[in-house]
């Protein structure tokens, strides 16, 4: 940065903790992919857990979830909402000491929950398997990471709010509403606790919480990822910028509602499930609204793609964010859903978006981070290379493996004899799924081993460096760079 940019006054971005987030990140991932490799090979080879307790199919499996979306993805939230939100306000972190509490706090949390997830200690609820103890921790690490966000904005040289912040913001806030309802519970030891709900509302709130965890952390939070870091990347300004406003705000509204289309054919109001499905449809036109506006960003930077890897990533994430929007709003339509409920196809479903959309785009966020913050090159472009394709590959595989066996599953489920009774038990479906399951294992590994060169390639690029020091730039007006 050139000294005439630079304001003497100004203290410096404290971009450590974003170091230390990204790192953490980076571990979370491999352990948290390794448990779900571990897991597909259970279901391959249902011996391999020894008869250990701990290392059964459910409790792993539970693990596996926790540790990648709350260890992998938040981590990278927070390293990437730190980091931005610096950049667009031009001010340091507000109360970065607080930053650090954030950062290592949570690192505890998810080291002992984890812990008593394999010890078998569970509230049962999807996503929200944690008990009463940890919840009031996540809940407070959280307010917490909520103060540092909105008092740096709060604080901020330049007065327009960038559209990456709208979505941090979004997901700080839902997060924290839905959380907090999700695990209003009586605790009845130190760690067992029964829900305040029962019944249809009690699984109603919790598709409340599990698809807007969904939508807000997993869609929203890295939409604001994608919204800082992509131009960035391409060196282009993001498309339409009003479009991206729209979109959050129709984004915002519609992903409410849509939770009770996990609860397709149950006990709850006709209703609400008509109402889910119609929500669920109406979120087709944010959603690729959004892929829109970021393939449109990139579309005067294609020659880009041949050199940078981490373009690479972040385009090849927004198609597959492309495709798991669409195939979303497909399969909470009634006549779609009755193939796929309960069956693989809803994994292939979730894994198109966690490995295709949330994993890539993270990805190349990293690969053009890490470098910046140790002002470095990155160690070795080619490793980089090498690993967008088993990315790619392992995606790619996983989803097909996913989708044959679910629809596979889901038609044989319905399949009647001529005495109108089912014409395949359960038992006879679940023994024609091996090999799905073991295609699945390979393209797990597939996408682990090219996890794991990440990791190498990252450690590498920083090993023996520090986290280079840069101040917030002069501002001259509100029409100033992010």
């Amino acid at each position: 940065m050139s000294a005439k940019n630079e304001n003497p006054k100004s203290e410096f971005y404290h971009d450590r903790v974003v170091t230390a987030l990204v790192m953490l990140a980076i571990v979370w991932a491999v352990l948290g992919m390794a448990a779900g490799v571990y897991v597909a090979a259970e279901l391959v080879w249902p011996t391999l857990d020894f008869g250990e307790p701990w290392l059964s199919f459910g409790r792993l499996r539970t693990v596996h979830t926790n540790v990648v979306i709350f260890g992998f993805g938040v981590s990278a939230l927070m390293g990437t909402a730190f980091y931005s939100v610096q950049r667009t306000c031009h001010v340091p972190l507000f109360l970065p000491r607080l930053a650090w509490f954030v950062c290592i706090a949570w690192q505890i949390i998810l080291l002992l929950g984890g812990l008593s997830l394999l010890a078998g200690i569970t509230s049962g609820k999807e996503y929200a398997e944690l008990e009463w103890p940890f919840d009031i921790a996540i809940a407070l690490v959280w307010v917490c990471f909520g103060i540092i966000f909105f008092g740096t904005i709060a604080q901020r040289k330049i007065k327009p709010i960038y559209v990456s912040n709208w979505f941090y913001g979004g997901l700080i806030i839902v997060i924290t509403m839905i959380h907090v309802v999700n695990s209003l519970a009586m605790p009845a030891t130190l760690f067992k606790s029964y829900s305040l709900f029962a019944g249809a509302q009690d699984a109603i709130l919790q598709w409340w919480y599990g698809h807007n965890a969904v939508g807000f952390l997993l869609t929203g939070g890295f939409l604001g990822m994608m919204y800082y870091f992509l131009p960035k990347q391409a060196e282009r300004p993001i498309w339409s910028y009003r479009l991206s406003i729209i979109a959050f705000w129709a984004f915002t509204y519609s992903y409410i509602w849509a939770g009770p289309h996990h609860l397709h054919y149950s006990a709850i109001p006709e209703w609400v499930q008509s109402l889910a499905v119609v929500m669920s449809l109406i979120l087709l036109a944010p959603s690729w609204a959004t892929m829109i506006n970021g393939i449109m960003t990139v579309s005067g930077a294609w020659q880009k793609l041949r050199t940078d890897p981490a373009l690479k990533f972040i385009v090849l994430s927004l198609a597959f964010y492309g495709l798991a929007t669409f195939e979303g709003p497909m399969m909470a339509i009634k006549s779609v859903n009755v193939v796929s409920h309960f069956t693989d196809w809803t994994i292939g479903h979730v894994h198109s978006g966690a490995l295709g959309w949330n994993a890539l785009i993270t990805f190349g966020t990293f690969y053009f981070l890490v470098p910046r913050l140790v002002g470095r090159e990155l160690y070795s472009v080619r490793l980089a290379n090498i690993h967008f394709w088993l990315a790619l590959a392992g995606t790619m595989l996983y989803v097909l493996a996913m989708w044959g066996a679910g629809v596979s599953q889901g038609l044989l489920w319905l399949s009647l004899d001529e005495f109108g009774e089912l014409r395949y038990s359960f038992r006879d479906i679940m023994a024609s799924m091996p090999p799905y399951y073991l295609l699945r294992l390979v393209a797990g590994l597939i996408f682990l081993s090219g996890a794991i060169l990440m990791t190498f390639n990252l450690f590498k690029t920083i090993s023996g460096a520090r986290t280079i020091q840069v101040r917030p730039p002069a501002v001259r007006g509100a029409g100033a760079s992010v």
